[in-house]
This record gives structure tokens, C-alpha cells and sequence, in this order.
């Protein structure tokens, strides 16, 4: 994926995105230093193994704000999914300290909201006025 508004597959043009927010378990401030430097490794690193491209992130103590790009085959769930697995994964091996703060690194929940150039209203107008064409 590139920074263009439209990808293109051979078979679909598309522009998803999505920002996404979640939380280590309790809120704990535990994404700081060098965990929040590996963090951002990691989340681009996992990303780019799925086929989505972060365009930004942020690791704030005791939440994280991510926007990514994703292919029409890629669900949300999936992507958070895959995202929170990894990095738990090696941040809780790398770093034996968070598994004695929390009994899992992130919580269960997460905030996704879809991403485009176009407003919900425009789309619906577009929609109705397709018969008066």
C-alpha cells in the first residue's frame, strides 16, 4: 500500500481506513520507554505481515491510537486481533515486568471507527439521487 488515496487490486479499488484504540488491562501506564519503543516496532512490523500500512500511531502510557490502511479483506476484529496478539506476545517475554503488573497485557475491548474522504451524509445523497440521474 502507498500513501495514494486508492489501491488497487486486480479485481477492486479501495481506500479503507481505520483508527483504532486500545488499552493495556486496568489502564495501567505500562507503555512507556522501551516498551513503548518496541511497541511501535512491532505494530508496523505485524502490520506490514497482514498487509496493512500504518499511516500514524501513537503509544500514549496507558492506551494506543493507531491509522491503518487495510485491504477489503482484512476485517477490523482481525486486524486488532492479530495486532494485540503479536505484540503481547513478545512485549510480555521481552519484558518479564509487565507479566507481574497485569495477568494480560490488553484488554479485551477495543474502539474502531472507519476512515474516509467521503462524509456519511454525501454517501447517503449520493445513493438517493442515483434514480433522478
Amino acid at each position: 500500500m502507498n500513501n495514494e488515496r486508492w489501491t488497487h487490486s486486480n479485481t477492486t479499488i479501495f481506500n479503507i481506513a481505520y483508527h483504532i484504540i486500545w488499552c493495556p488491562k486496568y489502564r495501567r501506564k505500562v507503555l512507556v520507554n522501551e516498551v513503548e519503543d518496541k511497541l511501535k516496532t512491532l505494530l508496523v512490523e505485524k502490520a506490514k505481515k497482514i498487509g496493512c500500512e500504518i499511516s500514524i500511531q501513537e503509544v500514549m502510557p496507558d492506551h494506543v491510537h493507531i491509522f491503518i490502511k487495510a485491504k477489503p479483506t482484512l476485517a477490523p476484529h482481525y486486524i486488532v486481533q492479530q495486532l494485540k496478539g503479536y505484540t503481547s506476545r513478545i512485549l510480555r517475554k521481552e519484558f518479564p515486568k509487565l507479566k507481574s503488573r497485569i495477568p494480560t497485557l490488553w484488554t479485551r475491548s477495543y474502539y474502531c471507527e472507519s476512515i474516509g474522504h467521503i462524509s456519511e451524509e454525501t454517501v447517503k445523497k449520493y445513493i438517493n439521487d442515483q434514480k433522478n440521474v
